[in-house]
């Protein structure tokens, strides 16, 4: 026989049940309301990205021209080739003082600079410096835009940065990257090198140019691209190098007071020693062997064969770091130095520094 429910009671359970939902439904939505709020937006990157970062600073980025004569390997005597150059410059201040490479004005016949407004100047050289590759101009215009300054130091690996230059003669090329290392030597760029690594493309015009954060600050001057590259290897990419702007501000200012670099010479000639040949002489870490010496050194009573391990009460790793801490010293300052014999005795000495200009070495 077929069983057929009775009605009220089935009504009477399906009220109940609703009832029991929407009371469980009512306490659920009071304690976690989000259940059903809507979602919320993540939140989203500013509309302008960096663009407010290039328009703070690629007013002050100008194109510079150079014509050279050269003489190629092969030709007659007499005989000259006159070509056109690429470069970029940043004006540094209102004054007119536009920072640039040494390399994109060395030879040059004429020079002109035109601003990211169209005017076109010739610029006076108020100095230059090939240890660091850098070199400082003026012109002689009202109303000059500038780029702020920033702190080189503070950046970090990661970090976005943007380069600005007259890339390949297309003016105002602005390309994107990070920081991808600091603190870059030994490339054979310059005597002094402290290089930002970057991926940002800087290609043939950019060398002058500008190197900023993501607030158009200044942070570094665009110089070189590695091209080393085997038959077997394509042209590696990614990897350009600026001047830090902490070592641009100190060469520009004794460009502008001095019209040339001051810097300390002790009067060494020296080359690294690696962590395992350091340690047959105790030495804990790599460090600095003396090949020669002259001028301060010798008369402070160091020795070729002479292992540096501290300058000016800093520990020394390499070549490079030894020169830095010895270039940055002003002529006529007194500096220690300890070094370790071949017999491995330790030598605790001061040296009185002469000035680099007037020498040729450390």
């Amino acid at each position: 026989m077929k069983y057929i429910p009775d009605p009220r009671k089935a009504a009477s359970f399906i009220v109940r049940s609703v009832v029991v939902g929407l009371a469980v439904a009512f306490l659920v939505v009071l304690v976690r309301p989000d259940f059903i709020a809507p979602p919320a937006e993540a939140p989203s990157a500013p509309a302008s990205g960096f663009a407010d970062a290039v328009a703070v600073s690629s007013p002050a980025v100008a194109n510079v021209y150079t014509e050279r004569t050269l003489t190629p390997p092969g030709f007659a005597a007499g005989r000259a080739l006159r070509g056109g150059f690429l470069g970029s410059a940043v004006v540094i201040d209102q004054e007119g003082y536009l920072v640039t490479n040494w390399h994109v004005i060395q030879g040059a016949d004429e020079i002109r600079v035109q601003l990211a407004d169209g005017r076109v100047a010739v610029p006076e050289i108020v100095g230059s410096d090939p240890e660091t590759e850098l070199a400082l101009l003026n012109i002689d215009l009202p109303d000059l835009p500038s780029i702020e300054l920033g702190r080189s130091d503070e950046l970090r690996v990661g970090e976005v940065v943007l380069a600005i230059g007259n890339s390949l003669g297309l003016s105002q090329t602005v390309t994107m990257g990070i920081v991808s290392a600091t603190g870059r030597g030994q490339l054979n760029v310059a005597v002094f090198e402290d290089f930002i690594q970057t991926d940002a493309a800087i290609n043939i015009g950019n060398s002058g140019g500008a190197l900023v954060n993501s607030r158009g600050q200044l942070v570094g001057v665009n110089t070189a691209v590695t091209s080393s590259a085997s038959r077997d290897q394509a042209p590696p990419e990614g990897i350009g190098f600026a001047i830090p702007v902490n070592l641009v501000r100190g060469v520009m200012a004794q460009l502008i007071e001095h019209g040339r670099v001051i810097r300390g010479y002790l009067g060494v000639e020296v080359t690294d020693l690696s962590s395992r040949d350091a340690a047959v002489r105790g030495i804990d870490g790599s460090a600095v062997r003396v090949l020669s010496v002259t001028g301060p050194a010798e008369t402070a009573g160091l020795r070729p064969g002479d292992v540096l391990t501290h300058v000016a009460g800093q520990r020394v790793f390499n070549r490079q770091q030894a020169m830095n801490i010895v270039a940055s010293t002003q002529p006529g300052e007194r500096i220690e130095v300890r070094a370790i014999r071949l017999d491995g005795s330790a030598v605790d000495t001061v040296a009185v520094l002469e000035d680099r200009s007037r020498q040729d070495g450390s």
